[in-house]
């Protein structure tokens, strides 16, 4: 199930808008197409992206994935948890995000609902 608390990307990402910060990490649907992942390169701390910019990459044992921003701003954590564990990904996609932004741009047109992306999904599985 979609959690419908956050905004989507067709490109598999989520954002979960906090205030004037956000969340972002990759769908159930990105983890499931890219299998077993075995390691996640994290952006750095203090390191900004403009909207559209890959701001990590998702390795598996299928492929390398690089993980795109629908939102622009500064990089102020991420979850070291995925160094040790990139696995947590897997297990459960939402509840382990990647990083959080300090937004200072967002693409609102690129950004889809829970019920639109899982219509997306839908449409593109056809």
């Amino acid at each position: 199930m979609t959690p419908a608390d956050r905004k989507y990307t067709k490109e598999h990402e989520w954002i979960l808008f906090l205030g004037e910060d956000a969340k972002l990490g990759i769908t159930a649907h990105a983890q499931e197409a890219l299998g077993d992942i075995v390691y996640v390169e994290l952006p750095a701390v203090g390191e900004t992206f403009e909207v559209g910019d890959s701001f990590a990459v998702v390795e598996s044992v299928k492929a390398v994935s690089n993980v795109y921003t629908a939102v622009g701003g500064e990089v102020i954590s991420v979850n070291e948890a995925l160094d040790e564990k990139p696995e947590l990904l897997n297990e459960d996609p939402y509840a382990n995000h990647i990083a959080v932004f300090r937004i200072s741009e967002i693409d609102d047109a690129a950004l889809l609902s829970a019920e639109e992306y899982d219509a997306f999904i839908l449409e593109e599985n056809k």
